[in-house]
């Protein structure tokens, strides 16, 4: 039996090229909106929770590696009907108390529909990954029509965004199956990070306090 390519052929690939059209204009639309938050909170009194604001779109080569580890075909219709992470959206706040606040205020936005929400900072996966995903749904209108796209969204404090990044790049070197003891560091590294969020904002509570 031929296996399946692991890469878009030719005739895909422009197929993919001109779905993502879509993808990127519903992205830019989601950007628009983040940067409207953090405008909203830098005019309040309270200090903004937002630290930056982070987007991308996968390359066609991470899309159809994304495809075939699943065991799909590598199409852009595949791409279309599994993927929810084509276009995605990062938040980096300061403190981890922020992220439900900012997933409230985005879950409640009339031109954003929520599709799946996955809440990891509560409940972190087995390998110690924390970070709130909200995935919605977004129609870009205009030449579009009614013609609507996942993107994602994930809210996660800075802390956290630098042991995802670590992990991401571990779990590509070993393609995914990484060895039990560095599976055992990263765990062991989660909760250091999560222990060092806590304290954080414990310091900076203890400064207002000090200030009121």
């Amino acid at each position: 039996m031929t296996p399946a390519p692991d890469h878009f052929t030719g005739e895909e690939l422009s197929q993919l090229g001109n779905r993502l059209v879509l993808y990127r204009c519903a992205l830019r639309l989601v950007e628009t909106q983040l940067t409207n938050l953090n405008e909203f909170y830098l005019a309040g009194s309270d200090p903004n929770p937002i630290e930056h604001i982070k987007s991308r779109m996968k390359s066609a080569e991470s899309i159809a590696h994304k495809l075939a580890l699943r065991g799909l075909p590598v199409t852009a219709e595949s791409a279309a009907d599994h993927l929810t992470d084509i276009a995605g959206a990062r938040i980096i706040c300061c403190y981890a108390k922020d992220i439900a606040d900012i997933a409230t205020i985005l879950k409640s936005h009339r031109d954003l529909t929520v599709v799946t929400e996955k809440d990891y900072v509560t409940h972190p996966k087995p390998s110690g990954y924390r970070s709130y995903h909200l995935v919605v749904r977004v129609t870009p209108d205009g030449a579009f029509g009614d013609r609507s796209v996942p993107v994602e969204i994930q809210i996660r404090t800075a802390a956290m965004d630098f042991w995802a990044s670590l992990e991401h790049r571990v779990r590509y070197k070993y393609d995914g199956d990484i060895p039990e003891h560095l599976s055992a560091e990263l765990r062991a590294s989660a909760e250091k990070t999560h222990e060092l969020d806590n304290r954080l904002y414990l310091i900076h509570e203890l400064v207002d306090l000090i200030n009121a």
